[in-house]
Formats: structure tokens, C-alpha cells, sequence
């Protein structure tokens, strides 16, 4: 059974905007958003406050989002009203959120930032999102410190935003993911097993070319018990050494040992 969580989140990524590229995005054709426009900005919150009350439907999220949009500036006064209210539901302050992002652009992003510290974790993941989108790598000490955040869902989408912006400053804490113990379970049996962020985090290290971590790596790929990253540390050593091992398992083991041999200062 799904958790509240991860409903909620299952709902967010189906959501009509899931391509939070805000890059070669067309205005709306305002002609075809089939609303009334408010003349003044005090009947325009008022508007959208009413909608953003509602639970709706991707359908109807798809035709707010366009009446919000064809308000354009007016709107953020209502917007940002809704994400800071507990009251609205939290599909809607995600909405509100992107929409934020979408309006202002990067003058939005002191402001989203803050909410990276939110109680509420759908708002630090829209933050995220939405800075990701905006494409905002100055905010990448930020998105360090949400790899520690409480929610396995929101120190995902940081590592993602890491990732993606090739923040390489950050690939330190990236490579401290792996001694988190909350990026790890106990199933049944007691024994203590690895979630897919920590293949994530080892990826990432080698995207973000992490020259301290080609030591460990290369001991560690020739350890049983790293068995089940093998692939994530294989691909992580190409990417920071720039060589490629051979494709059979066995093979690309003795190729990692001759690197780490020739990595030792006699």
C-alpha cells in the first residue's frame, strides 16, 4: 500500500506541467483561456484564491494554470499567498509554486530558496523543482544541505538538482550520502540494505568528477558486499578517470585493480 507520501507525490509527477523545463515555452494563447479577466489586481487574487480552495483534476489544474498565467504579474501576490497558507491543499501550493517560477523567472528565485527550509516537504520539493528548472546553480550550497533533508523524496530531487546543474562544489557532500544511514533499510531479515540514492549518489560523484572518491571506489569495486553497485561504481570510475573497462563482470574487475596498482606510490 502506497504511503500518503508517495500518493501525493505519484499525483505531482502526473500533473500537466511534469516538464518543468521552463526553456522555448510558448505564452498561453490567451484568446482560448475561456475566463473572464478581472480588471483589478484585488479581484484577481480573489479569483485565484477561490480556485486554488478546490481539489482538482489534472484537467482543471491544466486550465488554472493558463488563467493564472494569462493574469501574469497581477497573480504572485494571490500565488504567493498560497503557498504559505496550510489550508490550501498541497497539490495546489505545488501548483502555486511553479507558477511563481514560471511568472517571475529568476527574480523569483530569492524567494523560492526560502522555502527550501519549509516545514511542509512538497513545498521544499517544488522549491527545488522549480529552481531547477529556472536552472539556478548559484543556490547549489543550498541544494548541498537538502541532501540531508528528512525526506528521502526531497533529498532525491536535490542530488537530482546536483546532478543536472553539475554543481561540482558539492560533490563532497554528494559522496557523504553514503554514510547516512537514512539512505539505507532493514528489511525483514535484519540486514541492512541500500536504496537506489545511494547508486544515484556514487553516479553522481563520477559525473561531477570527484577525484577524492577514485581511491575508495576502486577498493571498493573489488569487495563482494559492493556487489550490488557494481555497475553504479564502474560507471562512476569511467566518468572521474576517463578510461573504460571491458564489458565482461570479471574483466572489469582486474582492469580496476591495475588502475588502483598504478595509482600506488612506490
Amino acid at each position: 500500500m502506497l504511503t500518503k507520501s508517495a500518493l501525493l507525490l505519484s499525483v505531482l509527477v502526473l500533473l500537466p506541467y511534469s516538464n518543468l523545463s521552463f526553456a522555448g515555452q510558448k505564452a498561453p494563447n490567451l484568446n482560448k483561456v475561456m475566463v473572464k479577466t478581472p480588471r483589478t489586481q484585488s479581484a484577481v487574487k480573489e479569483v485565484i484564491l477561490s480556485e486554488f480552495k478546490k481539489e482538482l483534476s489534472n484537467k482543471e489544474v491544466l486550465n488554472l494554470k493558463k488563467q493564472v498565467l494569462s493574469y501574469s504579474g497581477k497573480a504572485i501576490p494571490a500565488l504567493i499567498d498560497v503557498m504559505k497558507t496550510g489550508t490550501y491543499p498541497d497539490k495546489n501550493r505545488w501548483i502555486a509554486t511553479f507558477l511563481v517560477g514560471r511568472i517571475m523567472g529568476k527574480k523569483s528565485s530569492p524567494f523560492l530558496a526560502k522555502f527550501l527550509k519549509h516545514p511542509n516537504w512538497v513545498l521544499r520539493m517544488a522549491s527545488l523543482k522549480t529552481l531547477l528548472a529556472l536552472k539556478e546553480k548559484k543556490y547549489s550550497s543550498l541544494y548541498g544541505k537538502a541532501l540531508k533533508d528528512n525526506s528521502f523524496i526531497v533529498r532525491k530531487q536535490a542530488l537530482d538538482n546536483i546532478r543536472l546543474l553539475n554543481a561540482k562544489d558539492q560533490a563532497p557532500y554528494v559522496w557523504s550520502m553514503l554514510y547516512d544511514k537514512r539512505n539505507y533499510y532493514a528489511p525483514k531479515d535484519g540486514t541492512k540494505k541500500r536504496t537506489n540514492l545511494i547508486k544515484q549518489a556514487i553516479r553522481t560523484v563520477g559525473e561531477l568528477k570527484f577525484e577524492k572518491a577514485k581511491k575508495p571506489l576502486l577498493s571498493m569495486i573489488q569487495k563482494k558486499k559492493y556487489e550490488d553497485i557494481f555497475n553504479a561504481i564502474d560507471y562512476s570510475l569511467t566518468k572521474i578517470t576517463g578510461k573504460k573497462s571491458p564489458e565482461e563482470h570479471n574483466l572489469k574487475m582486474r582492469f580496476w585493480k591495475r588502475i588502483a596498482l598504478s595509482e600506488v606510490t612506490l
